[in-house]
């Protein structure tokens, strides 16, 4: 797999291989730091020491443009491939952050409001930001995971081109790309914006449910269940705490759960349901 800046990164030749041969040993990254036509801006080094100072692993780290349905963008940080969050977001995160580690599955420190209703649409529009017919099925199945997991979160599930109104977005990126990208909880609403890249276009109908239910995992608190040493993906990095958390949620294995929804990366073989530990948490948490 390639490397980029230590970050795994999914090129499109490494699309096209896996294409053509089994993908069951070969770890995917769920949110690929990806090379976009526009170039990067480097962090700079007084952002950087901020960061850092917050318990969070730089490695790969960027600042680069976030794109929306509409094919617009702003510039936001992209740390671990998968998390994006604003400048303001960021401030937010240095103004919030929590010295330690609260020590297997892990939530953030910033969760949603609840009981609640969470609305969601999947973006049907044009420009290659519309989903899939496949994405759309995918997501419906992720919605059903969530409402089936009988917790004090609600989701609605809608499909069309007005997303201003609802709290959780979901869109397809045309980069030719496998992954996707989402972030966390803020103010005790969920991340707005969750991004699948194309290249799962490419993939059947289970592994597209997996990562649109591992995104909105994310956008209601979860983090890795591997973030400490992502051994989903080879191992060898640890994706640091103490910026937005790593609380540790009880009655959670306490080991690595290699059914989890939540891990770093996906092998290819997922049937796209959450563990019973992915479940024991939402409960515990909703």
């Amino acid at each position: 797999m390639c490397k980029n800046f230590l970050l795994p990164v999914l090129t499109l030749l490494g699309v096209l291989l896996l294409i053509g041969c089994s993908t069951n040993d070969i770890p995917i990254d769920h949110e690929m730091a990806i090379k976009t036509t526009h170039e990067s801006e480097v962090i700079s080094d007084e952002e950087a020491e901020a960061i850092e100072s917050m318990g969070i692993n730089l490695t790969g780290a960027e600042l680069k443009p976030f794109f929306f349905p509409d094919g617009t963008s702003e510039e936001r940080y992209l740390i671990e491939g998968d998390i994006a969050f604003t400048k303001e977001e960021y401030r937010e995160l240095l103004d919030n952050a929590v010295d330690g580690v609260v020590s297997r599955q892990y939530s953030t420190y910033s969760l949603c409001y609840s009981p609640r209703t969470i609305n969601v649409i999947g973006y049907t529009g044009g420009g290659g930001y519309g989903l899939s017919g496949n994405m759309r099925t995918g997501l419906q199945w992720a919605i059903n995971n969530y409402n089936n997991a009988y917790i004090d979160l609600n989701f609605t599930l809608s499909f069309g081109t007005n997303y201003t109104p609802y709290d959780i977005v979901v869109y397809r990126v045309p980069n030719g790309m496998a992954g996707g990208v989402a972030g966390f909880p803020s103010g005790g609403n969920p991340y707005k914006w969750v991004q699948i890249f194309s290249g799962m276009d490419n993939f059947n109908t289970n592994l597209v449910e997996h990562l649109m239910t591992h995104e909105i995992g994310h956008c209601v608190g979860l983090r890795h269940t591997d973030w400490w040493n992502r051994a989903s993906c080879g191992g060898g990095s640890n994706e640091g705490v103490t910026g937005y958390g790593a609380v540790y949620v009880p009655g959670t294995y306490t080991g690595i759960d290699w059914s989890s929804v939540m891990l770093a990366c996906f092998n290819g073989s997922e049937n796209g349901e959450f563990s019973y530990y992915d479940v024991t948490a939402l409960r515990y948490l909703y």
